[in-house]
């Protein structure tokens, strides 16, 4: 089981390029694979939890052409998928197997779906109902609705369909189940959340409109493959920006990331907490991205997150606990209840871990209070086989009063491939900016908080 060895700094100075957009690198393999023609992907995030939807689109018959591990060229299927041989595996990723479960509602025949432990725990009723409404056929192997999850296809009918809850893998799902039917296809979202499939499918030529709470599709069209240049990872970018913005005198250029303002609520956050960001859009295709900038780190005071702002802060949250736990003052997060059933219990996970760290918090039900500002002692926690508890920690334990160890971190490879190396840059940074010693202080680094195996 690898670990990471996690030493405190005092010097924090980054330029750092986050890898691809995960959620849209996701949407770019299934949309441009569904699509005619050819579609090129650069940018792609070749973490394992996309690579499983890659490696699902070309069991349903997409060929590619490799460029390198993230540009390459899709051959789509004009709409008609190929049945696969075997039953498709999604891994770790909730996405792969909610999105493909709308992709494959409406091909006729029978795909099974199925993923690891973590993500056989996952709920799927949210997209049972509306797709089994649809017309298509789904049943779970799990108990209370879980997977493996098999889905029969039919000739699909359109819906009006009133989401439960803010969810952008339930509505693409149904949006991706949509583009199979005859006629209008309406969801209607209680708030704001993620509209990466809203934009691709505009982009690739799907009559599509969208307002604030309601999106209406036309189906029946053929979407038409075009390149799709994917952004970097807001999330992946979010735990260097908590770093800067709570250590005073840190500097940090993120560049080429996603701005999309369904996914940058975490800048309001920080903004609130006192940290001062800049952000310039630089480039604006079908997402917009660009650079974001802190000049000088500080410190930060305690805010409350919750209600409508939720949905768009989803994975953040447990990065922004973390930065709750380095303000002065208390830091509330509610409405947070989805947490409950992500990769881990991130609620509960959170709390235990902040504990570990010297942290006063009170867990509610949908979220936590954190009571910030104690100096944090250095700690040994576990992922959980849970990608952003590591990485939120491995944050936390930056701010320590010595070495920490976050142990199970292999689950990173989900999401960051390049954690590590980035981590390593900035520790090497924090040892030059104390000793007067070049660059080459990296290699070493590296060697201190190399994964080990158990």
């Amino acid at each position: 089981m690898a670990q990471l060895r996690v030493h405190p700094v005092r010097h924090f100075t980054a330029e750092l390029a986050v890898p691809g957009d995960k959620s849209i690198s996701h949407r770019a393999v299934m949309l441009g694979g569904f699509a005619d023609g050819e579609t090129r992907v650069t940018g792609f995030l070749p973490s394992e939890d996309c690579l499983a939807s890659l490696a699902a689109m070309q069991a349903l018959g997409v060929t590619t052409e490799t460029i390198d591990r993230t540009d390459f060229i899709l051959r789509g299927r004009g709409g008609k998928l190929r049945a696969p041989l075997e039953s498709l595996d999604c891994g770790n990723s909730g996405t792969t197997i909610r999105l493909l479960a709308g992709l494959v509602a409406g091909q006729p025949f029978t795909t099974r779906l199925f993923g690891d432990a973590s993500l056989s725990r996952r709920p799927m009723k949210r997209i049972v109902d509306p797709l089994t409404q649809m017309g298509a056929t789904l049943s779970c192997e799990g108990a209370n609705q879980r997977p493996p999850l098999t889905v029969t296809g039919a000739a699909l009918q359109p819906i009006h369909y009133q989401m439960p809850v803010a969810s952008a893998q339930l509505k693409s799902a149904i949006l991706l189940a949509g583009l199979q039917t005859p006629g209008l296809t309406v969801v209607e979202q209680p708030a704001v959340c993620r509209d990466h499939t809203e934009r691709m499918l505009r982009h690739l030529g799907a009559s599509l409109r969208a307002g604030e709470h309601r999106v209406e599709l036309y189906g029946g069209g053929r979407l038409t493959g075009r390149d799709l240049p994917v952004p970097g990872d807001f999330s992946s970018a979010a735990f260097w920006l908590v770093a800067a913005a709570a250590l005073p005198g840190a500097r940090l250029t993120l560049t080429g990331v996603g701005l999309n303002p369904t996914r940058t609520a975490l800048l309001n956050v920080l903004t609130r907490m006192g940290a001062a960001i800049k952000e310039n859009i630089e480039r604006d295709d079908f997402e917009p991205r660009g650079m974001l900038r802190i000049e000088e780190g500080g410190r930060l005071k305690g805010v409350t997150v919750g209600g409508a702002e939720i949905p768009n802060l989803i994975d953040e949250l447990p990065v922004i606990a973390v930065a709750g736990a380095l303000a002065d003052g208390d830091t509330v997060i509610k409405d947070a209840r989805e947490l409950r059933v992500k990769e881990s219990d991130r609620i509960a996970t959170v709390a235990r871990h902040l504990r570990e760290f010297g942290v006063s918090v009170e867990e509610q039900p949908d979220g936590m209070v954190i009571h910030g500002g104690s100096p944090i002692r250095a700690a040994r926690v576990t992922s959980h086989g849970d990608h952003r508890i590591a990485m939120a920690f491995s944050i936390l334990a930056l701010f320590a009063d010595g070495p920490s160890l976050i142990e199970d971190t292999d689950c990173i490879k989900t999401s960051y491939p390049t954690f590590e190396e980035h981590l390593a840059s900035i520790l090497a940074n924090d040892l030059a900016g104390k000793f007067r010693f070049g660059a080459s202080l990296v290699n070493k680094v590296k060697q201190l908080i190399k994964p080990k195996q158990k």
